[in-house]
Order: structure tokens, then sequence, then C-alpha cells
């Protein structure tokens, strides 16, 4: 029960999140764990295996953490990056830790260092919302993401040695020592190891042929249960070893191709679906397990909760104290390898490093280890008995993890407010671009366009059209009609008429009644486009009539098509296919003054109108080879897109992430399209 009423909170976060984007998605999911603790107080009770917790939800999460990060900027701020991970982690263990104790005698040092030690990992998914909603520089999210990834592994590895401090009751430096250097650097080992020796096996079985999606995926989701387990068997940190695996994980081929790209595609949303219901789980558990501590800690009448409030507050201040001096030098540091005239002032310095301290907030993996700490401890008389303070050292990790969410959902950007748009974000904004690719496509294919694939060109056409509108509906992009582009086609075709009248290749009649018609249809789109109006009503109404005569005449006894309406009607055949051929050379060589999409739909308009007026009945034969006919055609368009991607690529139009998100895109339509074919 308790199962399904959390993954139903996950899936409604899920929805809130889209609907109050302000608010992080971790906040959303403890206010639905708390709703769930007071609707279903009986169904909460939980008492998971520390080591199985670690397992089921840590290991993956920092597999798919590591799995994704950028490597090259992890690589290029290492430095920053391993002294708040690493160095950090450890002295600000040591000073919470210290400071519980003191405050808290009741709380021992070891487990007071072991909440501390807890508080060190930032949350990446809260890092990562934080990312998209404020203006962080990229050096300043190059660092973030990187602390979030290694704090997780060093805190874990700090938390599990304060807590076997704690649990036997004794500590040697010199062990601790050996197995601390025993841990980091064997798990590290193993996990190399293991993740290079996972590639060798893919790579192998792909070799065979006997690789598919499926297994691609299930692999990845087997490795960090694997690495880790493997790595604790014998006594090493998995937690290091899932990092390192993650790091060398290479499993996605580096090579480009349909089949490629969708495995890669599979992969990355089922991943990014576990992480999000891992993640979310966590917190809606955090959410759930909050009343229990505070009505635990509340019927304790040795602690007032006012003071246990200020507790969390002083914690909260300790580590944003701590985490901000030490910031505000590593950012000094680096400003003094600038040139003498950019290098950032002092208040430059302090705004940035007190935004960076600030968003680091506590998270997924600060709770689950706390929810490691073991329930009873094992007395020399062979008894068990209850960890003194479990629920009060939950509770006080609890209250800072929701005082960082806080202070980093709001504050933050308040802080450093989301800008404009850099010439970056414009790159990556893959928008104007993609039309521009789609328009490029639409004109080429119909350049190339004959007789004999015309009909074919036109579907495929009309699926590029309906690519664009959907593009320009999702992104709000105003889609109003060309108006004049229509007038142009207008005076096409009434010049069209002039010269046939002249000529004397049309019936003087028919020619006259069409250009009186092309002048009520003109005259209606120059004075009353967009506007109800008397006259565009009897136009339209008389239109319709006359195309219900045309249809019911032919079936009255003696009321056969007349040689004036015959003429009419050819007429309008030969104006129409006039102007595809005008639009059809527009295509062929595109103007700034027409959108290529209402071109094309044009085109595709005055064809239809030609079609229908010669009311050729295609047979099955017909419709078979049009369909092939357009399959090659659509073939010939995917192509064309992806030389059109990579042309804006090198022509810098394109930044690296969308590059490969268009052409994963179009790796997948050719799938589909072969799939389907």
């Amino acid at each position: 029960m308790l199962a399904l009423l959390m993954l139903a909170a996950v899936l409604l976060s899920s929805v809130i999140d889209q609907l109050v984007p302000k608010v992080s998605s971790p906040l959303i999911q403890i206010v639905l764990g708390l709703g769930i603790a007071l609707l279903a107080q009986r169904q909460i009770s939980i008492q998971l295996d520390p080591e199985l917790f670690l397992v089921l939800f840590i290991a993956p999460l920092l597999f798919d953490e590591a799995k994704n990060v950028d490597k090259a900027a992890l690589w290029r701020n290492r430095r920053p990056v391993l002294s708040l991970a690493v160095v950090l982690a450890i002295v600000t263990a040591l000073i919470i830790g210290f400071a519980v104790s003191w405050v808290i005698p009741a709380i021992g040092l070891a487990t007071a260092i072991a909440l501390g030690a807890a508080l060190g990992p930032t949350d990446a998914v809260a890092v990562a919302s934080l990312s998209k909603e404020t203006d962080l520089s990229p050096r300043a999210k190059s660092i973030l993401e990187g602390e979030s990834l290694i704090n997780d592994a060093s805190g874990i590895v700090a938390f599990q040695f304060a807590l076997t401090a704690a649990i036997t009751s004794s500590f040697s430096l010199a062990d601790a020592a050996a197995d601390f250097l025993f841990s980091f650097f064997g798990g590290i080992l193993i996990g190399l190891v293991l993740g290079y020796l996972g590639n060798f096996l893919v790579r192998k079985v792909r070799s065979w042929g006997l690789e598919n999606t499926t297994f691609h995926v299930l692999f990845e989701l087997f490795t960090p249960f694997i690495v880790y387990l493997a790595a604790n068997a014998v006594g090493a940190s998995g937690i290091l070893a899932v990092v390192a695996a993650g790091l060398v994980n290479v499993i996605s081929p580096r090579a480009v191709g349909p089949s490629i790209s969708r495995m890669n595609i599979v992969s990355a949303s089922v991943w990014r679906v576990v992480s999000f219901a891992l993640n979310g789980v966590v917190f809606v558990l955090l959410g759930t397990q909050l009343p229990r501590a505070m009505q635990r800690t509340w019927e304790d009448t040795s602690f007032d909760n006012g003071f246990l409030i200020g507790v969390v507050l002083l914690i909260t201040a300790i580590y944003l104290a701590v985490r901000f001096l030490w910031l505000l030098g590593v950012e000094r540091v680096h400003g003094r390898s600038s040139a003498k005239g950019e290098r950032p002032s002092w208040l430059a310095d302090a705004r940035s490093a007190l935004t960076m301290a600030l968003a680091g907030p506590k998270g997924t993996i600060t709770l689950a280890v706390m929810f490691t700490i073991p329930l009873y401890l094992p007395t020399d008389a062979g008894t068990v008995t209850p960890f003194p303070q479990r629920d009060l050292v939950i509770f006080l990790a609890c209250g800072v993890i929701v005082v960082t969410l806080l202070l980093a959902t709001f504050i933050v950007p308040l802080l450093a407010p989301k800008k404009g748009a850099t010439d970056e974000d414009l790159r990556c904004d893959e928008t104007a671009v993609s039309l521009e690719i789609l328009r490029s496509v639409i004109g080429e294919l119909s350049s190339r366009q004959t007789p004999e694939t015309r009909a074919a060109t036109q579907l495929v056409l009309r699926s590029y059209n309906q690519r664009i509108a959907r593009i320009k509906s999702t992104n709000d992009i105003e889609d109003e009609p060309n108006t004049a582009l229509r007038l142009q086609a207008l005076r096409w075709e009434q010049d069209f008429v002039e010269k046939l009248i002249e000529s004397e290749d049309v019936h003087p009649v028919a020619g006259y009644r069409h250009l009186n018609r092309l002048n009520h249809i003109e005259n209606m789109l120059l004075h009353h486009h967009g506007r109800w109006s008397l006259q565009s009503f009897l136009l339209r109404l008389r239109a319709l009539v006359r195309a219900g005569w045309h249809l019911l005449a032919p079936g009255f006894p003696g009321k056969g098509t007349t040689e004036r309406t015959q003429a009419a009607r050819d007429l309008q055949i030969r104006c129409a296919d006039r102007v595809s051929e005008q639009l059809s050379a527009l295509l062929a060589s595109p103007q700034d003054d027409f959108p290529t999409e209402d071109v094309s739909a044009l085109l595709l308009e005055y064809q239809r109108m030609a079609r229908n007026l010669r009311k050729t009945n295609p047979s099955i034969t017909a419709i078979t080879t049009t369909a092939d006919k357009a399959v090659e055609i659509e073939r010939l368009g995917l192509r064309l897109e992806l030389e059109q991607i990579q042309a804006r690529y090198e022509e810098g139009d394109l930044c690296r992430s969308s590059y490969k998100r268009l052409r994963e895109n179009v790796f997948l339509m050719q799938v589909d399209l072969e799939d389907n074919v």
C-alpha cells in the first residue's frame, strides 16, 4: 500500500512541477509525503535494511550522475571540485560534529560527526533545477555538479567510518587511516576495472550481433548494483566504485546510426525515469518520516521544541558559513589567475561565493544515509539496545534538508536572477534553426519533384508542414496566414488569364467571369482579412453553392455539364497548374519575403484543387506506387536534414548539445521509417 502511495505521489509531483515551475520538485515531493503521513499513519512504518537501502537508492543514482557528468569540465575544475567535495566535506563534518555534540551532549561525538558527514553531499537534482532557473556562470555550474557527484562518495565514506566508531565505541586513527585508504583507492580501482570490463563485454556481444536495445538498457541498469556489491564484498567502498564505473562508462557506442541513436535515446529515457522515481521516492519518504520524527522529539520532555528548531538553524548557519568562507577563498585564488584588469572585485567574489554556498542544498543522499543508521545496537550481554538519539539526529538532518532547500529555491534566484539569452543560449535554442532546416528540405524536395513523383512529394511535404506547425505551436510562435503570398498567387493567376484572353486561347465569357471572381477574392484579402463581412460571407456562400451544383448537376436528367461550365473548369485547372509552377519555382529559389512552409502549404492547396477539378480516382496500383515513392522521398528528406544539421553545426548556428539532439531525432525517424516499410 505504501509503495503505491509513494509512486502515486511521485507521479503527481511530476505534474505539479510543470504547473508550479518556480518551486523545486523535492519540496513538492516532501509536501506530498506529509500528506501521505497524515492520511495513512498506520501504513508508513518503514524498516529497511541499511545496506539494502544503499544498494537500491544510492548506487543507481550515483552511477547515473557519474555517467552523465561533463567529464571535460570536471577535469578542468578538478582543484576546486576536489577541495569542496573532499576537504571541505571532512572539515564541515568535524565542525558540525563538535558543535552538535557540544550543544546536545546526549548525541555522542561520533554520531554527531556522522550527522555532519551526512550533511556533506549536495543534491544533484536540486542543483540541476537551480541551474535552469538562475544565472549561474558555466564555471559555477560545473563546480556544483562535480561537487554534487564526488562529495556523495566522500560524505558517505566519512559517514560510514563515523557510524562504525559510534557503534563500536572505539576509534584508532591508524586503523581508520588504513581502512580509509583501502576503502577509497580500492573502491576506485574496482570501479575502474569493472567499468572497463563491462565496456569490453558489451562491445564483444555487439560484435557478435547479439545485442539489442533491451540488452543494452538492462545491462546499464544492472551495472551499478553489480559494481557496488562486488566492491562491498571485498571491503572496499561500493559508493566510490559505482562513481568510478560511471565515469568510465562508455557502454553507449560512439558511432552514429539510426539503430544506435534509438538505443541511446531509449537508454537515456529509461535512466531519466528511474532517476526521477528514485529521487522522488526518497523525498516522499522524507515527508512521511518528518511527522514521526517530530512527534517523537516533541514527546521527549528532555528537549524543548523551540530549542531543537534553533539547533536546526544553528547547524544550517554553521554549514553555510563554513561553505561561504571556503568558496570565497576558492574564488579569490581563481581570480589571481585572471588578467590584472579582469580580476573580479571582493564584492563580486563574495556574491558568487554566497550564491554557490546557498546553491548546494541537502537532499536525497543525506536522507538515504541517515536511514542507514541501525535501529538497535548489540550489547556485551548478547542483547540489543536502541541506537541512542537515532530519531533526534534524523530529525536534525531532515530539518537542515528542508531549510537548505527553501533557501536554494527562494533566495538563490534573488542573488542570481535569470538574465537574457546569451550567444551560447541562442545557439542552443534550435527552434529557429530547426524551422530553417525544415524549410530548406521542403525547398529541395520541391525542386526535385517530377510529374511522376508529384503526388508522393505532396505527401512528404505535407508531413514537413505538419512538423513545422508542431514546432510553432510548441514554442508559441504565432502562425498568421500569409496574405501577401496569396495576393501574389492571385496576381499570377490574373496575368495568366489575361494572356489567355488576349491570345483567344480561352472562352471570353469564362475568362472574364474567372477574372471577376479573382477580383472579389483579392478585394476580400486586401480589405477584410481576418474580419467577418457580408461581402466575404456572400462570396463564400456563392462558392459553396457553385461547388454543390457542379457535384449534383451531372446526376439530373438532361442537366449534363454545359460547354461554358466545362470551359470554366478547364480554365481553373490551367490556372491552378500555372500557379503551382510559379510556387514550385519559388520553393526552388526561396525568398525572405515568404516562409517556405507557407509557400509549400499554398502549393499543396492549388495542387489539391487541380486534382479535385479533374476528378481523377486513382487505382489501388497507383496508390501503392505513390506510397512507395513517398517512402523514397522521405528517405531523401531525412538525408537532407542530416546534411543541413551538419552544415549548421559547422557554421556555428548550433551548439553541440542541440546538434546531437537534432541528429538523434532524425536517426530515430529513419528507424521508424524502415520499421514501417
